[in-house]
């Protein structure tokens, strides 16, 4: 049985195409891109310094990875990938800049992790509006009838 190798075929007008991109994108500030980050322990927060000129802070407590990072370790940030990425060397933490701007701090799961612990503060004013609607009985029970009431009503 013959070994055959695998071969991809590439003109050269894609070439010539994917080059003209990487220049563009080295080219452009309105991507989106970091030029210094900083971390802020007075505000106990990473803030970006885009190259369009936009500044953006994060509470550190937000970014996975960077939980239980010092003071120290938390300060030294460099920047990677030609201002698209962030990284903690000491902390092993990594952060992708597009994806921050889209507000996404870490994995699926963190994100739900952070979306569970929002959901389960327990502010004062969360507080009293659960007791006051404790004393009123609470959240009126589902009957089978409403059910199918509301079943009828939509067929």
């Amino acid at each position: 049985m013959k070994n055959r190798a695998h071969r991809i075929a590439t003109t050269d007008a894609q070439i010539d195409k994917a080059l003209q991109g990487a220049k563009d994108f080295a080219g452009s500030a309105a991507d989106g891109r970091v030029h210094k980050a900083v971390y802020e322990s007075n505000g106990d927060r990473v803030t970006l310094f885009l190259a369009d000129g936009v500044i953006l802070s994060i509470p550190r407590m937000y970014l996975q990875g960077l939980q239980h990072g010092t003071r120290a370790q938390l300060s030294n940030i460099q920047v990677v990938g030609a201002g698209t990425g962030l990284h903690w060397p000491e902390l092993d933490a990594d952060h992708y800049v597009p994806g921050l701007l889209n507000q996404v701090f870490g994995t699926k799961r963190w994100m739900s992790e952070l979306g569970r612990a929002g959901g389960a503060s327990r502010s004062k004013a969360k507080v009293n509006a659960a007791r006051a609607n404790g004393m009123k009985g609470g959240r009126p029970r589902k009957s089978a009838a409403g059910v199918s009431e509301k079943r009828k009503k939509t067929a």
